[in-house]
């Protein structure tokens, strides 16, 4: 038996291809991804390793040992600890061989144009500390050039230079969170720092600079110590606990690599996690494309198996033939998918080259060769047992009459009823998650969506018809063409069934995140536009403060009509944590749209406040009352609330809380900066009038001047990037689905030789035959795409319900233009899946054909 399973494999090769290349596709992706997550988790691991080659023991803050945001204790939050004069005490400790004060900050770098340059989040300046011999700082090696040594001096890392084309002399403007500097470029340096290999920069300053530009107080951000020869790392920690000041910990290098290697695995993991998503999503739609094959391939193979049955082969000998072409298969597609996945993986190494991912060997572990076998042939063997065990059941007589029974109505029947059944179960799961919270309705929605589709798949033999009698008009515009497509399409719904289902599940996923991913951004957009009266947002690049002189600079402009500041921080009332907004009362009104339930924003005091909805009913207050508000330094202010207007946490501008004059929170601040400025402009938002804005800021790379237009794209930029990136995870499963379609279509042709031929011989020319398939095949992309984009809209609306109490201006939004484009990317799939099944029909001599059957 295995003998034949085996001839059987090499007299199918086509059929059995398609087959081995839908599995090939989900285990290359799977294998790809371990491969690649394995590499760089391996790359990043040695780089911070290496990082810390010089760092015996490191100084730091103990984030769990700060004061509570109204700790009493704020001297003691407030007292200096990293300081130079704690660092010479370091440097004196038996067993320390050297100490380095560690200082880095948020630092803005302008290209030769003016534009800032590198990743926002990953821009970053640091001291230039000289510990070596020869006064060099071991973290930096450099490459051309020499170190910063005046205030007036930088040097670049190389990858921001060749980014650049800074070289050394070249001036560059450089901001930190203060006026542009003009700087000299002494020294070009590499780095392993893990924000510029991700696409940052990196600036170092001489110390002195450095502390006027990045420290708060003196104090340095941590302090590395290199043990002397012949200590350990653990006696030097030793030594240092024992004048460590309070709030501060110590951590050998080991232990820190460790901590970054973790963070890392947790990072890689977490990336790993979603692609592996999707290649289970292509392997599920390949499920379908395997069972299909092979019961097309026991279709033609029924004269056979009745002959084998009539020898005395028995149920099981037949069931595991088929069986062990399965695992032929698999084993062939598992080595071709593992082969592949390596290519992915380059692929993928490559594709990150612009985010400069630290160098480092393949990383090929045999558990992922493991993975990549056992989901190989475990999805084939899975997907092949059903046909299997169908074709041990075929009675000998009808197969070797050729005769294709149609499924029994009461199979149909039990089908149809086991489906109502899950379909009706997984929309009353989906119903239960639209109805609860997002966080608690992540797994139902995924159950119920789960089993919605299974449902509905078994459902499509008898949702097949109403369609197709609807569709009949159309279809009968192509004459018999049009007519015998249809028919064909219902003559084994089970099979059409299994076609649709890949299409079906690729395009419910699809038109799910595409329906979210348009709601979610016209909510956005206008929970970030609509509360905005102002033109224009200014505020640092980074998210830190703005300097006061800000403003100031603004108001000095003709055409500025208004500004306000926004100054945060926290406070209590109630006994509740409550954010507190300082601006300017009297403008206010202008350039916020606060959207007031009760009260009035016009004419306010210093000492009146515009309190939120939800603070107002949790305290029952109401505009005219007095409310009491305790500030961080732990004193109360009782101030009265002229109106109530509705807040929300995750609108950035107009956020939650307490909306109160600044005057009011300067008297409990140390110091006046602002997260944002709001400016009014004559004549509205230009071109004009944002350059002038710029200039008088004087062209600071690390300010961003921004209008309504430009915070609406830039969340919708993030949006359509993950979008793009899951159409394109989606792909692979799209096209596994054209292989099924691809499929259906052979057997289908295979199974209508006799008729065909008689259709040829009384006349039906070849390409009328063609346009049949090719009908049929359109027939069946668009019900799976139809279906698909309903069940797709339904997920959508659940998973829209159910965020609607955190994103209150979410409404559901149905991109009619894609949703078109996705139907006629069906059709589109439906005339490619039939072009070589098409082809192959035409081809049949008349003669021939009618012999065969």
């Amino acid at each position: 038996m295995f003998r034949t399973a085996l001839r059987n494999v090499l007299a199918h090769k086509t059929r059995l291809l398609m087959t081995a290349l839908a599995v090939m596709l989900g285990v290359a992706f799977v294998s790809g991804t371990l491969i690649f997550t394995d590499t760089i988790g391996n790359a990043y691991k040695k780089s911070s390793a290496k990082s810390f080659d010089n760092v015996s023991v490191a100084i730091r803050y103990d984030d769990s040992a700060t004061p509570s945001l109204f700790s009493r204790d704020q001297k003691a939050k407030q007292n200096p600890k990293l300081t130079d004069a704690f660092l010479k005490r370091v440097e004196n400790l038996p067993g320390a061989e050297s100490a380095t004060g560690v200082l880095s900050g948020f630092t803005a770098l302008a290209d030769k144009h003016g534009k800032p340059v590198g990743q926002t989040w990953g821009n970053t300046g640091a001291n230039y500390y000289p510990t070596a011999p020869g006064g060099a700082d071991t973290r930096y090696n450099f490459t051309d050039g020499r170190a910063p040594k005046t205030s007036d001096e930088i040097a670049l890392d190389n990858k921001t230079a060749d980014r650049t084309g800074y070289r050394i002399g070249d001036t560059a403007r450089v901001s930190t969170n203060g006026p542009v500097m003009e700087q000299k470029i002494t020294g070009i340096f590499d780095t392993d720092d893990g924000n510029v290999t991700a696409g940052g920069t990196l600036i170092l300053f001489d110390n002195t600079t450095a502390h006027k530009l990045l420290s708060t107080g003196g104090e340095y951000s941590e302090i590395a110590v290199k043990a002397a020869p012949g200590t350990s790392d653990r006696a030097l920690k030793s030594e240092v606990e024992k004048i460590l000041p309070k709030g501060t910990e110590a951590a050998t290098g080991k232990t820190l690599a460790l901590e970054q290697a973790k963070q890392i695995t947790q990072d890689t993991e977490y990336l790993a996690r979603v692609v592996l998503g999707f290649a289970g999503i292509a392997l599920l739609v390949g499920v379908f494309l395997i069972a299909n094959t092979f019961s097309m391939l026991v279709a033609q193979r029924s004269k056979e198996v009745a002959l084998l049955r009539a020898i005395g082969a028995s149920r099981r000998q037949v069931t595991r033939s088929v069986i062990a072409e399965a695992v032929v298969v698999g084993l062939v597609a598992s080595a071709s998918g593992f082969l592949l996945g390596l290519g992915i993986a380059v692929g993928m190494r490559a594709a990150m080259d612009g985010a400069s991912m630290p160098d480092g060997p393949l990383i090929v572990t045999p558990t992922t060769g493991l993975y990549a076998l056992f989901v190989g042939v475990g999805v084939t063997l899975v997907a092949a047992w059903l046909p299997g065990r169908r074709a041990a059941t075929i009675p000998p007589v009808a197969a070797m009459n050729n005769v294709h029974a149609p499924p029994t109505a009461r199979s149909l029947i039990l089908r149809n009823s086991i489906g109502a059944l899950i379909g009706v179960g997984g929309a009353g799961v989906v119903l239960y998650a639209a109805s609860v919270d997002w966080d608690n309705a992540i797994y139902p929605l995924g159950l119920g969506g789960t089993l919605l589709i299974i449902g509905v798949f078994m459902l499509t033999p008898l949702l097949l018809r109403p369609v197709l009698v609807a569709a009949a008009p159309i279809l009968n515009r192509f004459g018999v063409a049009g007519n015998l497509a249809r028919r064909n399409a219902l003559r084994n719904p089970r099979r059409t069934a299994a076609a649709t289902a890949a299409l079906m599940i690729g395009y419910t996923l699809i038109t799910a995140m595409t329906v979210i991913a348009a709601s979610v951004q016209g909510a956005s957009d206008e929970r970030s536009v609509a509360a905005l009266k102002s033109d224009y947002v200014v505020s640092m690049a980074n998210g830190a403060a703005l300097s006061p002189d800000v403003r100031k600079t603004l108001d000095a402009l003709p055409e500025v009509t208004a500004t306000s500041p926004r100054r945060m921080t926290g406070s209590l009332v109630d006994g509740e944590w409550t954010p507190v907004s300082g601006v300017d009362m009297k403008n206010i009104d202008e350039l916020l749209n606060l959207s007031l339930s009760s009260g009035s924003a016009k004419s306010l005091l210093a000492g009146d406040v515009l309190v939120d909805l939800r603070t107002a009913a949790r305290t029952g207050l109401k505009a005219g009352d007095t409310i009491a508000v305790q500030f961080q330094d732990g004193k109360t202010d009782r101030l009265k609330i002229a109106g109530v207007y509705e807040g929300h946490d995750s609108n950035r501008m107009l956020g939650s809380g307490i909306y109160a004059s600044t005057s009011v929170l300067d008297k409990h601040r140390d110091t006046a900066a602002e997260d944002l400025v709001l400016v009014k402009m004559k004549g509205g938002p230009s071109g004009k009038a944002e350059n002038s804005i710029i200039k008088a800021l004087g062209e600071n790379p690390a300010i961003e001047v921004s209008d309504k237009k430009s915070i609406s794209d830039k969340f919708s930029q993030r949006i359509n990037l993950i979008l793009n990136m899951m159409y394109g995870l989606l792909g692979m499963a799209l096209l596994i689905a054209v292989l099924s379609v691809v499929n259906t279509l052979a057997m289908s042709v295979f199974e209508r030789r006799h008729e065909i031929g008689m259709l040829r011989a009384i006349g039906l020319a070849r390409s009328k035959v063609k346009q049949m398939v090719r009908l049929e095949s359109v027939i069946i992309s668009l019900f799976g795409a139809v279906l698909g984009v309903g069940l797709g809209t339904c997920l959508a609306w659940a998973a829209g319900a159910s965020v609607a109490d955190k994103l209150t201006t979410y409404t559901m939004i149905i991109p009619y233009g894609r949703i078109a484009l996705f139907l006629l990317l069906a059709g589109v799939i439906g005339v490619v899946a039939a072009a070589w099944p098409a082809r192959h029909a035409a081809k049949l001599k008349a003669l021939e054909a009618i012999n065969a059957g």
